[in-house]
């Protein structure tokens, strides 16, 4: 029994994390100015002394969410790895994120400069492979680099602060993701269209 204990210990620990992680998406997701420590525990169905065990403060809790969902995003980068169209779709999910999780951002913005710089630097190398592979294909501009993508982050963020209320943010930022990724990905030619429905013929 002694031995058992502690694999089923961190087996609980383990789940009681994955369940407050999943609530704190929730909850950040929302339009609430703050982020609610109690509510977060009572969607993850724990008391507050354990959330608190996992994560100390809302600052630890911004910084798990963020490697949460980096997580998860490679996840996805990975399994479509070979897939020219998976860059439009990683970067599509980022800026929306990026827009909707407002109370998210609002956290991660406190944390100290070396901590928003390593998620940053994450994210940018995750999307560094899928975004050659999608410039390979030509479905990008080639003199797009990495570093690139920073400025098109603080575009929409810029959107976003300046909208007067929450609607008009989804909004604005939602027609400047699109006008941003137009002017980042090439149209497929007609031609070359027609062609590939020609060849499965």
């Amino acid at each position: 029994m002694l031995y058992g204990a502690q694999p089923a210990r961190r087996a609980d620990a383990q789940r009681n994390r994955t369940a407050i992680l999943r609530a704190a998406c929730e909850v950040m997701t929302s339009q609430q100015p703050m982020v609610g420590m109690p509510e977060i525990a009572r969607r993850a169905g724990i008391g507050q002394a354990t959330l608190y065990r996992h994560f100390p403060d809302r600052a630890a809790l911004a910084s798990g969410v963020l490697a949460h969902l980096i997580d998860k995003l490679e996840r996805c980068v990975a399994a479509g790895q070979e897939q020219p169209a998976t860059f439009r779709t990683a970067l599509d999910e980022i800026l929306r994120t990026q827009v909707t999780m407002r109370p998210l951002v609002r956290l991660a913005r406190r944390l100290d400069g070396a901590t928003r710089g390593r998620y940053l630097r994450r994210v940018i190398t995750v999307l560094d492979g899928p975004l050659r592979r999608a410039q390979e294909d030509g479905r990008v501009r080639a003199d797009l680099v990495p570093g690139d993508l920073v400025l098109l982050f603080g575009m929409v963020e810029g959107v976003v602060e300046s909208a007067a209320d929450a609607g008009q943010a989804v909004a604005a930022a939602g027609r400047s993701i699109d006008l941003a990724l137009d002017g980042v990905f090439r149209p497929r030619p007609a031609s070359s269209e027609a062609g590939l429905r020609i060849g499965k013929l």
